[in-house]
Parts: C-alpha cells; sequence; structure tokens
C-alpha cells in the first residue's frame, strides 16, 4: 500500500487513495502491499482525540445495554448499507483526529523506557495496593496516540506503548516467542517495585490495539502468559485475510484466539470491547466483517443505534453481551481510522476502571 500524501506526507501517515490508509496493517494471506504507519513518529500523528466535553455523559455508560438479537454464525461477508459521509470540521471539533492537541502527562511521569520492549508511563505516586498490585494496560501501535487519551481518565493504571512499524506481521513476528511478553512484564514488574521501594506485581492485565497492533495480541493469547490477560481493548484494529484471496468467505482461523475470549466475555469472565469503521481495505476482510462475524459467534446480531462520539465518529450499530462490547461506526477515510483512538479515554472511564477499582494516582 502506498504511503505518503501531501496533507500528512510530513508523518508518513497518509495514502495513495481513500482506500489505501497509511495506517492500515497487512494481513497475513492478504495482499502484502496493505501497509501500515511507517514509523514510530508517524504514530504520533495516527489518531488521538479529544474527550467529550467536560460534563458531557459517557456515552457508554449512558447506554450500555445487552442484546437479545440472534442470528446463525457465518462466515461470509456481508454487504450492509451505510452512510460514509466525512463530519465536518465544526462535527470533529475543529480539530484533525489525527493530529490532535497535547494534554500533556496529568498525574503521570514521561515516558520510561525500562521494559524490554516498547516504554512505559506510570503514576508520579499512587496506583499501587498495600500489597504492592498495579494494573496494566499494554497497548500496541500509536503510544504517543494513546497516551494522549489514557492520561484523560486512566487515573492509576500503569500504561505500556509499543511500536514496531509495518504491518500486523511486525508485531506477531515480534511476539511470535512467548519468552518476548514474559520477560516484558517481568520488566515493568521491576520497575515498579524499584519505583515502590518494595515488592510490585501485576494485579490485572489488559492488551490494547490499533490498527496494526492486533498482530501482537493473537500471538499473546496463544501463550501461557494469555492466560493472565483479563481485558481487549481493540480500536478498529482487527482484520483478517479471504480464504482464496477473493472477497467472501473469512479466515476465521486466524481470529479464534479473539472469538475465544469474546465468547469468555459474553460470559463476564473477560471484558473485551471491539470498534470499528466503514473503512473497505483492499484484498482482506475489514474490521467492520470481523467485528460481525464474532458477534455472529456469539449467536448474536447487531442493533441499529445512532450516537455521535468524539471527533466525529458516528454511530450506527452496536452489540452487548455480558462484558463484550461491539461499536460500529461509519466513515471510510483517514481521519475516520484515527478516530478510533479516542474511544480509549471513555471505555477506560465507564469500563475498565470501575471494574478493577484501580488504586488512584496521587497528585
Amino acid at each position: 500500500m502506498a504511503v505518503g500524501s501531501r496533507v500528512f506526507a510530513s508523518l508518513v501517515l497518509g495514502a495513495a487513495s481513500l482506500l489505501a490508509l497509511g495506517s492500515m496493517p497487512r494481513v497475513a494471506g492478504a495482499d502484502d502491499s496493505a501497509a501500515p504507519l511507517a514509523a514510530v513518529a508517524a504514530a504520533e500523528a495516527s489518531g488521538a482525540n479529544d474527550a467529550p466535553p467536560a460534563g458531557a455523559p459517557s456515552p457508554e455508560a449512558a447506554s450500555d445495554t445487552t442484546s437479545g438479537d440472534t442470528a446463525d454464525a457465518s462466515t461470509t461477508a456481508h454487504t450492509k448499507p451505510r452512510a460514509m459521509r466525512t463530519p465536518t470540521p465544526k462535527r470533529r471539533g475543529g480539530v484533525n483526529p489525527c493530529m490532535t492537541p497535547d494534554p500533556g502527562f496529568g498525574p503521570y511521569d514521561g515516558w520510561s523506557t525500562a521494559p524490554t520492549v516498547g516504554q512505559m508511563i506510570a503514576p508520579k505516586k499512587g496506583g499501587l495496593t498495600k500489597s504492592g498490585g498495579f494494573d496494566l494496560v499494554v497497548h500496541f501501535h500509536g503510544h504517543e496516540p494513546i497516551r494522549k487519551e489514557f492520561v484523560k481518565t486512566g487515573n492509576g493504571i500503569v500504561l505500556v506503548g509499543i511500536d514496531l512499524g509495518i504491518g500486523s506481521g511486525a508485531y506477531s513476528n515480534g511476539f511470535a516467542s512467548p519468552y518476548v511478553f514474559d520477560k516484558l512484564i517481568e520488566s515493568v514488574e521491576a520497575e515498579m517495585t524499584r519505583r515502590a521501594g518494595k515488592k510490585a506485581h501485576v494485579r490485572h492485565l489488559a492488551l490494547s490495539s490499533w490498527s496494526a497492533g492486533y498482530g501482537a495480541i493473537e500471538q499473546i493469547l496463544q501463550q501461557p502468559a494469555g492466560k493472565k490477560v483479563e481485558a481487549l481493548i481493540l480500536l478498529d484494529s482487527l482484520h483478517t485475510g479471504y480464504l482464496d484471496g477473493a472477497p467472501g468467505k473469512l479466515k476465521t482461523d486466524q481470529i479464534q484466539p479473539f472469538v475465544a475470549f469474546a465468547a469468555r466475555a459474553a460470559k463476564k469472565q473477560t471484558f473485551m470491547y471491539m470498534s470499528h469503521s466503514s473503512i473497505i481495505p483492499p484484498g482482506y476482510a475489514s474490521t467492520d466483517e470481523v467485528a460481525d462475524y464474532v458477534v455472529s459467534t456469539l449467536k448474536g446480531k447487531p442493533k441499529k443505534s445512532s450516537r455521535k462520539d468524539v471527533l466525529g465518529l458516528d454511530l450506527f450499530e452496536r452489540f452487548d453481551k455480558g462484558d463484550f462490547h461491539m461499536r460500529g461506526y461509519t466513515g471510510n477515510d483517514k481521519p475516520d481510522h484515527c478516530a478510533h483512538i479516542g474511544l480509549m479515554a471513555d471505555v477506560l472511564k465507564t469500563h475498565l476502571l470501575p471494574r478493577w477499582k484501580t488504586p488512584k494516582a496521587k497528585k
């Protein structure tokens, strides 16, 4: 996939066409020309946005219900009609979703290179239980954009951000060995022990990704450490290939680790949140198609919905079962893809923090 556009060329985010998004992942079994952000520097432009206005009700909290719709599981690509409109600058709050203001670090310190892979931010004070337990989110792809959103509501949770470069293959290969993730967790615990002056350990663990980052999560979920993962957050981030390379049947074997996790979330054994845009990528299944497939495996069917979310994201469908939540949005351009990172702030506030009861950071 060609990278670069006159608007985003300096940040290596743009693409040669509407569908050739510079941040879309390469999918195993799909056309390798589908390239994502080409560098960590580009990730900073890859999509953070402002949270809803202060005092506004949380859209997730206000409409978190369980769908009773049912449907038979299917691996066939769908052709749902929907508006592909692009929000006006006013609708986006005057902010470019791929180039958002930096809110700073809030109660967190700056990036630390203590982890064996990526970087981490931790509360300057607090965030630990009396026994030294702390909660951790490991995010793949776009560590700077996700940090901008994370610090708004992640009060107390430790964040590790990892960028490995081009395509989902870079993340899949980077975490193919269980040793990599095991050592990453050990290094974060060692750093938190050093800061606390007492033995510290991960209490709750979540994995998060935007765009190509799901490749790492696919590997981790199949490893022994995957059993310790309690939550998944996928922000316009789960693709798969097509059987025989043509639109139609999805390569469902590639996403089985996520399907299994979703089934556990539906039973309230874990938590899973996934969002999708209406982008149609060339040669492989969209996040929309994959989300519909995951929902169908839960014997469900997305419900029509209408809600205006951060930076012009327009919700048109949703599905909730137990602690599994899917949100579908219109929009098929680069800014629409970028805007999904902005959902992180509300997911933390509405779902993860209440679930984990994370000790707050101290000012």
